[in-house]
């Protein structure tokens, strides 16, 4: 069985695994000494800070890889032993479960290998890229986990207490991930200016990607909101205000993870069958939009995506219509006699297909 990796997560701008952390200050040439300048020059050339602390976690997990095995220095790492990582990647099993690394983890780990060493050797710091030609894992089609019907998103919405002050703030949040389908980041980082009630639109500063944007909010989320910023954000706020929209009982902002454990309370709560958290508001969002007749583009421009084809997962949630067209059509869901009438209009039609081209044959 393959060796556990070591935790060699970020800190302070330094690498967490104290090996790899000497290696780096006691000899910038090596491996992770490069990879400071690299992550270095991410920074330089606006890569959000999110993208460099998962490249600094993922790099650290081959480079304590690599140390283990002798090897510290860039020009020492063939195509060979990225091949090597990449088959010790696939039998790696977890001492949690003992399961396999899900294939999309595989591929987010050596995602960064090849940026690094396409780095190296743009900057003529290695002769080649031994990373160019390696085959990467193909990544599953995935559709969301879990859709709430519309009744179902209204069971968690209405399970705050809004009686109490974080409950409406609570309430508000829902609200707020329910009619625009943000990202939990986005709610975390929405100011009090960025809230336009009278045209309905929320400002999104710096989404996924660093671009911004401006997405539609529904009547119902902008009066729990403004309900929220009246009577409950006044009674949170520490001074000097920095202009937070949403906080958490200390007065603070919140993050992610804050977010996420919020919203999954709620959903338990519910009792609404399902499971998730903030995202699970986003995927309703678009699965309800699209089965009421928005088009794809219009969804792809709420949610900020940057590729339709990741907007086109919904038209496989979306069942909608498929239930439909089954129910009117399948012969099981049909009266006997309509199945007979059914059966004869597609006769027709064969004959109709096939007569037209038995007549030019046989002309010929």
């Amino acid at each position: 069985m393959a060796r556990r990796a070591k935790d060699n997560g970020h800190k302070n701008g330094h690498w967490k695994d104290e090996s790899l952390r000497t290696l780096a200050l006691q000899d910038p040439q090596s491996l992770p000494g490069m990879a400071e300048k690299y992550l270095e020059w991410m920074a330089t050339t606006n890569y959000s800070p999110g993208t460099i602390r998962d490249r600094r976690v993922h790099l650290g997990y081959f480079f304590t890889w690599c140390e283990e095995r002798g090897l510290t220095k860039p020009h020492e790492i063939t195509k060979p032993i990225i091949e090597r990582y990449q088959r010790y990647l696939f039998h790696y099993r977890k001492i949690r479960d003992g399961k396999p690394l899900p294939v999309r983890t595989q591929h987010a780990r050596l995602v960064p290998i090849r940026t690094y060493f396409k780095w190296l050797a743009r900057k003529n710091h290695i002769l080649y890229n031994p990373a160019s030609d390696i085959d990467m894992p193909r990544t599953e089609f995935r559709l969301p986990r879990q859709v709430m019907a519309a009744s179902e998103a209204e069971m968690v919405i209405n399970v705050p207490d809004v009686t109490e002050l974080l409950g409406l703030r609570d309430r508000a949040i829902l609200e707020t991930f329910y009619s625009t389908g943000i990202r939990r980041a986005e709610l975390a980082r929405l100011s009090i200016y960025d809230l336009d009630a009278e045209r309905g639109v929320l400002m999104i500063h710096q989404g996924k990607g660093g671009k911004d944007r401006m997405v539609p909010i529904g009547e119902r989320a902008i009066q729990w909101v403004q309900k929220y910023l009246y009577e409950v954000r006044p009674r949170l706020v520490l001074f000097p205000d920095q202009g937070t929209l949403f906080l958490t009982g200390q007065g603070g902002s919140f993050n992610q993870d804050s977010l996420t454990a919020l919203v999954r309370d709620y959903v338990k709560r519910s009792d609404c069958g399902k499971k998730g958290s903030c995202h699970l508001f986003r995927h309703t969002m678009a699965t309800l939009m699209l089965e009421n007749g928005a088009d794809l583009r219009t969804i792809q421009e709420i949610l900020g995506h940057a590729n339709l084809a990741t907007t086109q997962i919904y038209t496989h949630v979306s069942i909608q219509r498929l239930k439909e067209v089954h129910n009117l059509t399948h012969p099981a869901n049909l009266p006997s006699s309509k199945a007979e009438e059914v059966r004869k209009e597609l006769e027709a039609e064969l004959i109709g297909d096939t007569l037209p081209s038995l007549t030019i044959g046989a002309g010929f």
